[in-house]
């Protein structure tokens, strides 16, 4: 990654993307299939190699293989890190991690996250209880995403109990301490919902014109409710107004190179990310053609999750031209397969 622009990670055309991108997932993968036996059984076994020119005919993996077996192409003694999945059903995905993909996870991380938060850390307020991010043996999707975005954080407020219960007179002190600053609110979809909807039910309206909402994951629970997006952000603006919300779209398969949707509500690629769409046959889908996610990082190293097939549908609807002005694929995600396996991201039970 070192030919890349840190500052400039949204302003690669497809030509100058393909130039960059290409070489660095084929080096990748054909590593991991030197290191991975599982890896290359698997693409032995569906008759599959790594010498294709485009990355549409390039072989990919099926998310669900991650629960299936222990895919890592690194020693046992360079393990650094283990991240577990959340799904509430169903076995776990587990992600190996040495020191350096672990490092470049965060370095990617910052470079895409400060292009929508701006590189000044604030205050952030976590809707999670501090005690759930201390337990050094649960290394889960939840704990990750907390860890990985307080590299934005200046100071973190977890104001939640225990038991998952808002501390309501603490939040009222940290926004009179914070008063007229900038401050950053993470939390995950469903639990930013909670968040509201106890709110409404105290009938307490805060005015939050002066933070940044920033949430992810936990939309099938949300979904299964009839809430939409629109309806999240409405419900969200009425009793808080907050001004400025921004969902993002990742899995811990690859961690780091994160999608964060721009102010026209598309999620948008950076050069170390791309998208592609299939049908229920595999075949590649036209822009503006739902069909089920694809998406390759450049980020996993210690592991083979450089191109993988997601569980989740979604549409592209351009690249180079959003009117955002950021360069790269531009697309939306309705959801998950019918029928597969719930996978959350955020491990609650609310």
């Amino acid at each position: 990654m070192k030919n890349i622009n840190k500052n400039k990670i949204f302003d690669y055309s497809k030509n100058q993307k393909v130039k960059i991108f290409t070489p660095l997932i084929v080096s990748k993968m054909k590593f991991h299939l030197q290191k991975n036996n599982n890896l290359k059984l698997f693409f032995k076994k569906i008759n599959q190699i790594t010498q294709k020119k485009s990355l549409e005919n390039y072989p990919f993996m099926p998310v669900r293989l991650f629960k299936k077996f222990k895919l890592t192409s690194i020693n046992d003694k360079d393990i650094y890190k283990i991240i577990t999945s959340s799904g509430t059903s169903g076995d776990v995905s587990r992600i190996y991690l040495n020191k350096k993909n672990a490092k470049d996870q965060i370095e990617v991380l910052y470079n895409i996250g400060s292009s929508f938060l701006g590189k000044q850390r604030y205050p952030m307020i976590i809707l999670d209880s501090k005690k759930t991010n201390q337990n050094k043996n649960d290394f889960n999707a939840r704990r990750a995403a907390v860890i990985g975005f307080s590299i934005f954080s200046k100071k973190n407020y977890f104001i939640f109990d225990e038991d998952q219960n808002l501390k309501l007179e603490y939040l009222k002190k940290i926004l009179s301490e914070n008063k007229n600053k900038k401050i950053i609110i993470f939390g995950f979809t469903d639990i930013v919902w909670n968040f509201i909807q106890t709110l409404e039910k105290t009938k307490l309206k805060l005015n939050l014109s002066n933070c940044i909402l920033l949430h992810g994951g936990g939309w099938k629970k949300l979904a299964d409710k009839k809430i939409t997006n629109d309806k999240f952000i409405n419900k969200i603006k009425k009793n808080t107004s907050i001004k400025k919300i921004i969902n993002y779209y990742g899995m811990i398969e690859q961690t780091g190179s994160i999608f964060f949707e721009c102010e026209h509500r598309y999620f948008h690629t950076s050069i170390y990310s791309d998208i592609l769409i299939r049908d229920k046959m595999l075949n590649i889908q036209k822009f503006g053609k739902e069909g089920i996610i694809q998406l390759l990082s450049i980020v996993p190293s210690s592991y083979p999750g450089n191109i993988i097939l997601t569980e989740d549908m979604g549409t592209i609807f351009g690249e180079d031209d959003c009117i955002c002005g950021r360069k790269g694929k531009y697309f939306r995600v309705s959801g998950r397969i019918p029928n597969a396996e719930l996978r959350g991201c955020s491990n609650v039970n609310l």
